[in-house]
């Protein structure tokens, strides 16, 4: 299983795709040096392109975040809904007589 690792920031981040740019040295080797997951840093320079408009083969981070919000968003709506559904049947019940002796 492997090792799990506090989310870098910001700005570490953003050092190391400099590096990545500036450099001309490949990124394996770059992420060797800073300690990184080569893959989770090939992921970083990815996104920062699709970001900064470089690349369209993926969402921006801005529409990432705008999905993960409408999916919670509906989530609450649904369970908002459901208990409108249930509320509605319950005085229905209750205002019919069903419930009465």
């Amino acid at each position: 299983m492997p090792k799990s690792h506090a989310p870098y920031s910001p700005e570490y981040r953003a050092e190391a795709m400099r590096l990545v740019r500036s450099s001309g040295q490949p990124v394996a080797q770059i992420a060797r040096q800073l300690e990184v997951c080569p893959e989770t840093l090939r992921l970083w320079v990815r996104q920062a392109e699709i970001d900064e408009g470089r690349r369209h083969d993926g969402p921006t981070t801005e529409e990432t975040e705008e999905v993960r919000r409408l999916r919670r968003e509906v989530k609450a709506l649904r369970e908002e809904r459901e208990i409108l559904l249930k509320a509605a049947a319950f005085f229905a019940r209750e205002t019919t007589g069903l419930n009465r002796p």
